[in-house]
């Protein structure tokens, strides 16, 4: 997998504090997307074990709430396998961090239903996000004033909550 960019103290994608990681390859190509360099799945650097622990050294400062994972689409294929071992990294350091997720993908149509999306790391990788924002931006349905979200189809999931009570369940922004 490749990257486009760690920012280490980013406050526009997610709540708090983060540090996010544009993960590079999206299939969905929407129009007007914010990052189009990043569809391509070649663009930016190697993701490597040393990426992998520079971002856990990012997490660790108190006042970092959590990571969040950008796109390109953290939920192509081939980005899931790579992204599952960082997941499992940063829980174990930092249980008390949330992650969240953007992804062109819907929870319920792509993510728990057969889809080109879902593999046999998807479960897994729900399972260690906490923050989930969903669905493709739509240019046609562009909102500046909404938080967190470019398009106002895009959802922000409460993950656990959703796979605990098996429907979606939108997070509470705080």
């Amino acid at each position: 997998m490749n990257y486009g960019a760690i920012k280490k103290y980013d406050i526009a994608n997610g709540e708090g504090v983060r540090v996010s990681l544009f993960v590079s390859g999206c299939t969905h190509q929407c129009k007007g997307c914010f990052n189009y360099e990043a569809w391509d799945f070649t663009y930016g650097e190697h993701f490597t074990e040393d990426t992998a622990n520079e971002i856990v050294e990012a997490l660790e400062p108190s006042f970092i709430n959590g990571l969040s994972l950008l796109g390109g689409e953290p939920f192509e294929r081939p980005n899931q396998e790579v992204l599952l071992p960082l997941l499992h990294k940063v829980k174990e350091k930092y249980p008390q961090k949330n992650i969240w997720c953007y992804t062109g993908y819907t929870l319920e149509d792509d993510l728990l239903s057969e889809s080109r999306a879902r593999c046999e790391h998807t479960d897994e990788m729900l399972g260690l996000i906490d923050v989930l924002v969903d669905g493709e931006f739509k240019e046609e349905l562009k909102d500046i004033t909404l938080a967190f979200r470019g398009s106002s189809n895009q959802r922000i999931i409460d993950v656990k909550e959703s796979l605990k009570q098996g429907k979606t369940i939108l997070w509470k922004l705080r």
